[in-house]
């Protein structure tokens, strides 16, 4: 559902600034694909998954979150990087999922580095 994805990322954007980084891009895209948020917290630049849900019947959000789309999340950071002049930066993995728990109301989780495991 693409307003529940809008409102879970829009969530998180505002979730990662409360929290002090910088959100430098939204949904920027290249022919790797897509990205949610890329964001600065001092000297890392952050790809940031997130992920939606309003329920807990297919696990939690960030199960998700598979070594194809890691993988493919990489590339798009490179990309990223080529684009833009980002020097002496270290590029970091997040994800952030939300579980709708009512109206206007949600659960977050904030995974730092989460594609460090396997």
């Amino acid at each position: 559902d693409v307003d529940k994805r809008q409102k879970g990322e829009e969530a998180a954007a505002r979730f990662l600034m409360h929290r002090g980084y910088d959100i430098l891009e939204r949904n920027w895209s290249c022919p790797a694909g897509e990205v949610d948020i890329i964001a600065k917290d001092d000297d890392a630049l952050i790809f940031v998954e997130v992920k939606t849900r309003s329920d807990m019947s297919r696990g939690f959000p960030s199960e998700a979150v598979t070594k194809a789309k890691r993988e493919r999340y990489e590339k798009i950071a490179l990309a990223y990087i080529a684009e833009h002049s980002t020097v002496h930066l270290c590029v970091r993995f997040d994800t952030v999922s939300l579980v709708v728990v009512g109206e206007g109301r949600a659960m977050v989780r904030h995974h730092i580095n989460a594609f460090s495991v396997d």
